[in-house]
């Protein structure tokens, strides 16, 4: 019996999809959901992760151990590859390295670094503060340059626009793909303007465009992006507001008495189904005593 292909690399879909677009996912259900719905590839963010496994704002408080921890657990339930946000890597360029090594142990394809003073924040969050782009070109050189897996794609974030200016952030993304990064990231561009802008200025290099439902970026259509030369897109955390704002209902709904949204969710047989319960089922009916 043949056995099923292996998915594609995270390297080769960059360079097949139109674009490559990238759901976040918060935790293993929603990775499960993510490769059932049919996607190709997910994200791994922090803003998320730390908020639902830790209840904590993405503000530097959790670091490598905690959050690849919750990378770990959402791995071992989808076979898909994945985008993971290391945050400024943790540390000097030794931290960097041991965080590329680190993921790639459990199986990552695909990483990005910021350029954020620890502590860090979410780059959709005020009173970031930036490092020189001397120090950030090394922690790119070193994290290429000693990953295991040459196909490893590293990804280069800068926060620059907020903290400086669209020209500096534009500046810093040259500078860090010749450093080595694979792709470039320029976070919180503030108008459709500016994205364009960011297409065309960096048009040389792979280029992902975070969608932060909330944020100060414009949300687009996936073939906009592309259309701005975009190759890589994350939702990163639309799953996240949506089962959040459903949780608030039904608990308001309880809290009211009235009961009102009872069975208007997933059946309970539907959900066995997407946990795999009828596997688990056959495996005790097969080997059971």
């Amino acid at each position: 019996m043949s056995q099923p292909s292996s998915p594609a690399h995270f390297r080769e879909l960059v360079a097949s999809e139109r674009p490559l677009v990238l759901p976040g996912a918060h935790d293993a259900l929603s990775a499960m959901l993510i490769q059932q719905a049919g996607f190709k590839a997910y994200f791994i963010g922090g803003f998320p992760v730390v908020g639902v496994r830790y209840g904590l704002p993405d503000i530097g408080l959790a670091n490598l151990g905690e959050i690849s921890g919750a990378v770990r657990d959402i791995l071992a339930v989808n076979d898909l590859p994945v985008l993971v946000d290391v945050d400024n890597g943790y540390g000097d360029v030794k931290n960097v390295v041991h965080a590329v090594h680190t993921y790639e142990k459990m199986g990552v394809q695909a990483l990005f670094f910021e350029d954020q003073v620890s502590p860090k924040r979410c780059g959709h969050i005020a009173g970031k503060a930036l490092l020189p782009a001397e120090e950030m070109e090394r922690r790119i050189r070193a994290a290429a340059s000693e990953r295991r897996d040459p196909r490893t794609f590293i990804i280069a974030r800068t926060d620059a626009r907020e903290v400086i200016g669209m020209d500096e952030a534009l500046r810093r993304g040259e500078r860090y793909a010749r450093a080595g990064a694979d792709g470039i990231f320029i976070e919180a561009p503030e108008s459709v303007e500016e994205l364009a802008h960011v297409g065309r200025a960096l048009a040389g290099v792979p280029l992902m465009a975070n969608m932060l439902e909330g944020g100060r970026t414009p949300i687009l259509k996936p073939g906009e992006l592309e259309d701005m030369g975009f190759r890589i897109v994350i939702y990163g955390i639309s799953l996240l507001m949506r089962s959040v704002r459903t949780m608030q209902d039904a608990l308001a709904d309880l809290h009211s008495g009235e009961l009102k949204l009872v069975g208007s969710g997933i059946g309970f047989e539907e959900y066995k189904r997407i946990v795999g319960f009828p596997r688990w089922a056959d495996l005790e009916t097969r080997y059971g005593g």
